[in-house]
């Protein structure tokens, strides 16, 4: 009976797994679809001292949303959640492609993003409801890799849209593929419903938002909009830390707490959760300023230098896709983080051996070293968490994970770019004379790919040194960073995986019900929906 109820299972987990990836690929472009298109919107909306915030608004409302999601979807089930964040997002996408202003525009990138953790956290957790752990591997690994690709297909597909179409296809691209997406999982998609009874923890959720807010707020603005020592900055940190411990204080009163405190209790979430926190500051705190890099010193275009990182999704398709064929096959997963994070170390080091006569082929190299550390990894730690919390807990789990995992490329972004400034100010002022104005050309500021072919030759050329000598020497901070991350994954308890699931939990327990009419239970009902 189990093999062939398996046997007829397996289009239907085909066809979620589709719609799956479409979401958390809509997902992951909006995070780095808009950047290319940003000068042309702007310079349309005329907003240009907003311009930060197009970006800020879809990740904090990704950020604050997440772990509301996570605690929901474990409550009352997923799939209604899941379908109201794909409406969210389409929504939100219709309306940013409709913005008339700069804040129709803000406003409506943070109703995206509202509806853009939802189909993160729910891509994660679905799988995990209709995939039993000793599989899920080999369907996590590509959902993983989504990011990696996103990474580089975004800047390239937004700068196609707006120089072929017009910036508002950036965000109305979303809707064909969503509609696509929220018909596919409303038919196909049958997962347990929870009837709560449960008090749900409305001020937990309201203190993390303001704590996340906050730190968010923090690392965006220190540095850049505000000094770090200054009181806007301070007061916000002030507050931050307030609101954190106010969280803590309700989260352990609380009957089902939005982040229950006994999970940093569980061995397993604790060092993926580090894990994931280090890595992510480390790889998108350099991948970030990396085309900077390649378009200054190598001159290439914003296209050309986003197609130079396609060696590393590559490698990071590869090695997602074979590491969750290893896990699938052998139940084995602990030497992955342990051999990926010493592989991104090794990348990252070589990327701090470049020099401006470094070959494109040799940086391309680097990069696929790296991205092949990142992919045998990212999404075994979620993986781990998965199995390592009961299944009512994994939405929880998971997206505390994802929390975690969003502070440390928002921290990691946050500060590798204020020292980038920092060094790049200095640099160019060295090297000339304080200021680039004082030869007619415009300020620091104002250097471009563009601006920098218009400088006489000897100029250019401190220019692009001054680039080289700023980021380059900053790759080898992060090799540290990595090497942590391996030492953080010797202690990751390896838990023989799961062969249940949720679904299939939910219906031994509507016929163990049955069998016995009215048996009490401390639990909520199960429902397929």
């Amino acid at each position: 009976m189990t093999t062939t109820a398996t046997t007829e299972e397996k289009p239907r987990i085909g066809w979620i797994f589709t719609s799956l990836m479409l979401v958390m690929l809509l997902a992951s472009l909006d995070q780095t679809i808009v950047g290319t298109a940003l000068p042309t919107i702007v310079g349309e909306l005329d907003g240009l001292e907003h311009m930060s915030w197009t970006i800020t608004a879809y990740t904090l409302a990704l950020t604050v949303a997440m772990p509301v999601y996570g605690k929901l979807g474990d409550l009352v089930g997923r799939k209604n959640l899941f379908l109201v964040a794909i409406a969210l997002f389409l929504a939100g996408s219709a309306l940013c492609g409709l913005s008339q202003d700069m804040l129709w525009l803000i406003l409506s990138r943070g109703v995206q993003g509202l509806g853009g953790a939802g189909l993160m956290i729910m891509s994660q957790t679905i799988i995990a409801d209709v995939v039993p752990a000793k599989d899920r591997a080999k369907y996590m690994a590509p959902i993983g890799a989504v990011f990696g690709v996103s990474s580089v297909a975004g800047p390239l597909l937004g700068g196609w849209l707006t120089d072929s179409a017009h910036w508002r296809w950036v965000f109305w691209i979303n809707l064909p593929l969503g509609i696509v997406a929220l018909v596919v999982a409303a038919v196909t998609i049958k997962l347990p419903v929870r009837r709560n009874t449960a008090r749900i923890d409305y001020a937990g959720m309201v203190l993390l938002a303001l704590a996340i807010t906050g730190l968010v707020l923090v690392t965006s603005w220190g540095g850049s909009q505000y000094d770090w020592t200054s009181g806007t900055i301070l007061g916000l940190a002030a507050a931050t830390v307030a609101a954190a411990v106010a969280f803590v204080l309700v989260e352990r009163a609380a009957s089902e707490p939005v982040l229950p405190m006994r999970l940093f209790r569980n061995r397993t979430f604790v060092v993926t959760t580090l894990l994931g926190l280090v890595v992510g500051a480390g790889m998108m705190g350099a991948l970030a300023y990396l085309p900077t890099y390649l378009q200054m010193s190598y001159g290439v275009d914003a296209t050309e230098s986003g197609l130079l990182l396609i060696p590393m999704v590559v490698a990071l398709l590869v090695t997602s896709i074979g590491s969750g064929a290893v896990v699938t096959r052998t139940g084995r997963y602990k030497f992955l983080p342990i051999v990926g994070t010493v592989i991104a170390a090794a990348g990252m080091y070589a990327m701090s051996t470049m020099t401006l006569d470094t070959p494109l082929w040799q940086l391309c190299a680097y990069v696929a070293l790296l991205g092949a550390g990142l992919g045998l990894f990212m999404q075994i730690i979620v993986l781990a968490v998965q199995n390592a919390v009961s299944p009512q807990e994994i939405g929880t789990a998971t997206s505390a994970n994802n929390l975690f995992r969003e502070f440390g490329v928002t921290i990691g972004i946050a500060v590798l770019g204020t020292l980038f400034s920092s060094r790049l100010t200095e640099r160019l002022g060295g090297a000339l004379g304080g200021d680039v104005a004082a030869g007619g050309h415009g300020g620091a500021s104002s250097l471009t790919p563009a601006a920098l072919e218009q400088l006489p030759p000897q100029v250019a050329d401190l220019v692009v040194n001054a680039y080289a000598t700023a980021l380059v020497p900053m790759f080898a901070w992060m090799v540290p960073m990595f090497l942590v991350g391996t030492v953080i994954a010797c202690f990751l308890p390896e838990i023989p995986l799961s062969s249940t699931t949720a679904v299939s939990e939910g219906e031994a327990e509507r016929a163990g019900r049955a069998a016995v009419p009215g048996q009490p239970g401390e639990r909520a009902p199960l429902v397929t929906d």
